[in-house]
């Protein structure tokens, strides 16, 4: 399976976005953008304004993660600003299959988030409902914290489910991963390494995503 790499934009240099952008844009398979409510996570971020402005500039796929209290509230305004792929949190919501297919009617890979403590029983149900999962390998709302091993357990869980029910699971996981933490998240199932610190604050970020996608992937 290939490996896939999501710089996330939480790490770019802020007053320069574009020139951190424009470093990594080609090595990229999609850009990561974490949208924060401060309610939901203790932290505030990005608005629909940057995924318009970054549609407005760029081809490269835009994925954007609701950190939010009901993100059904929020979907219409990321969905009109051109997200490429659209995630919640299934903590936050109390109808996530019904949040799935709107964002999916619309043209829109959808994505369902789970927090290091969330069993994945609360997703079990609607696996046939999607291509894209992400795991969270630290809590929510920070950048640079530090990666949670038990979180390899659920990774590897997820894509047993995924063999087992003839899925093509796209397995991402954000948080703590860098070029230590990247083979231990593969080899248990991932195939999608969203990393921020450790790309943009890298001499040479561009070699970090090369050495993450050369790691192999052994198929479960």
């Amino acid at each position: 399976m290939e490996i896939k790499v999501y710089p996330s934009l939480l790490s770019a240099d802020l007053l320069n976005m574009e020139r951190s952008i424009e470093i990594v844009k080609d090595l990229s398979d999609a850009l990561h953008v974490d949208i924060m409510d401060g309610h939901f996570v203790p932290n505030l971020s990005y608005g629909p304004s940057l995924v318009k402005a970054l549609r407005n500039r760029y081809s490269i796929p835009l994925n954007v993660h609701l950190m939010v209290e009901k993100p059904e509230n929020f979907v219409d305004m990321f969905i009109e600003a051109g997200a490429s792929h659209l995630g919640f949190h299934v903590e936050a919501t109390h109808h996530p299959q019904r949040l799935l297919k709107y964002i999916r009617d619309h043209n829109i890979r959808p994505f369902i988030t789970l927090n290091p403590a969330t069993p994945l029983n609360t997703i079990e149900y609607l696996l046939g409902e999607l291509d894209m999962v992400l795991i969270m390998t630290v809590n929510p709302g920070y950048g640079g914290q530090e990666f949670l091993h038990f979180s390899l357990k659920k990774i590897k869980s997820l894509r047993e489910m995924a063999v087992k029910e003839g899925i093509n699971l796209d397995i991402m996981v954000d948080g703590g991963i860098d070029l230590h933490t990247a083979p231990l998240v593969i080899e248990a199932g991932a195939n999608v390494l969203i990393s921020g610190n450790s790309i943009f604050n890298s001499e040479n970020p561009r070699e970090v995503i090369i050495k993450m996608k050369s790691i192999r992937y052994k198929e479960v």
